[in-house]
């Protein structure tokens, strides 16, 4: 039985890629380890296929925990027993392939985001410079990688001239069962930061006939709060915080539509293929999304979405003709449930199976 060990710099309670991952290979032969971190406020894991380990670190953020975590993972990983390493993004991708080369193990690399161009890093050149080193150092001496993109693909193909799979971050494929939508609320599930359309979305709310549930936490969360009190927002703007993936889905479920927008303020955003575009097309939710590539590629092929840029009038009509025009928003609805049929786990994951098989020969 092979033995694979996943690391990322995540609390691994919220990363439900890497709990997919780690569950398909756990029931198809191998012997998986995922390693994250622990965090202050960490919840109790639960129990899964796969064996979970947390490093703790005194630090929790910036330099100083890459530093910490790099180092910690490195001894962690030095004297365990392993076929594979597999190391999610950059961030925590440096210790595993010095290990894999230092104990002759097999190395590969998943990149689900364009760690280098994300938004944190935009105003911090010596920090990107440092990233963008160590992404080079990473890529060029990996032999299996793969990717959440096509966009992604071709970027690496480019940049490094290494080639990567591409493994989309796509929820399993479960029969669906009509939900009553009791009123027309509009969701938005994933992180609370800078760059997330979300200030530009409750400059139009006043506008929007519907309530809007905000599902996660972040840096302007606090922010949104004020804005909606003092745009007297407070009884139609619902701030619901971080949610179990349970949870999330039910809330999706239960919306009329969904909203995904972006600032076009980093490369990492401009390219991206988030979680809950696929979130929202399984729960059969017609959604606002912006228009990048990744998201018109898609959309070009299955229509589940209405695409705009983050213009407060582009936002306004997007989301009258999602919630006024009721053939469109059925024909949208429809559309979801073909496009969740070929875009799902069960079908990804043959993918990835066929993936670790070329790894471990």
């Amino acid at each position: 039985m092979k033995k694979i060990i996943f690391t990322v710099t995540t609390d691994l309670t919220y990363d439900q890629r890497m709990a997919r991952i780690c569950s398909v290979l756990s029931e198809n032969g191998y012997q998986v380890t995922l390693t994250g971190r622990r965090k202050r406020n960490s919840l109790p894991l639960k129990k899964q296929s796969y064996k979970q380990v947390r490093l703790n670190c005194f630090f929790e953020k910036g330099f100083l925990f890459y530093k910490e975590y790099t180092i910690r993972l490195f001894f962690h990983l030095l004297f365990k027993k392993t076929d594979i390493i597999s190391a999610a993004d950059i961030d925590s991708a440096l210790p595993g392939l010095l290990i894999s080369k230092v104990r002759s193990k097999k190395f590969v690399f998943d990149a689900h985001e364009y760690f280098t161009e994300v938004i944190e890093l935009q105003n911090r050149p010596f920090v990107k410079k440092v990233w963008t080193m160590v992404e080079s150092f990473v890529i060029k001496r990996t032999q299996f990688a793969y990717t959440v993109s096509e966009g992604l693909k071709k970027i690496f193909l480019e940049k490094y001239g290494r080639d990567f799979e591409v493994i989309r971050n796509v929820p399993v494929l479960e029969e669906h069962q009509e939900v009553e939508k009791k009123e027309k609320y509009i969701v938005y599930a994933g992180a609370v930061n800078e760059g997330r359309g979300l200030e530009e979305l409750m400059e139009v709310w006043p506008d929007v006939d519907a309530k809007l549930y905000i599902c996660g936490d972040g840096d302007v969360l606090e922010g949104l709060k004020e804005k909606a009190l003092k745009m007297g927002l407070n009884e139609r703007v619902f701030f619901l915080g971080y949610k179990q993936p349970e949870e999330f889905r039910k809330i999706i479920q239960g919306a009329y539509v969904g909203v995904l927008l972006l600032r076009k303020q980093s490369l990492s955003y401009y390219y991206s293929l988030a979680n809950k575009f696929f979130d929202y097309m399984h729960a059969g939710v017609p959604q606002l999304t912006i228009d990048f590539p990744e998201y018109r590629t898609l959309n070009e092929k299955y229509e589940v979405a209405v695409l705009c840029n983050l213009e407060k009038e582009q936002i306004k009509q997007g989301l009258k003709k999602l919630l006024e025009d009721n053939v469109y928003y059925e024909k949208l609805k429809q559309n979801t449930a073909v496009a969740s049929k070929e875009l799902n786990w069960q079908n990804e994951s043959r993918k990835l199976l066929n993936f670790y098989r070329k790894v471990s020969e």
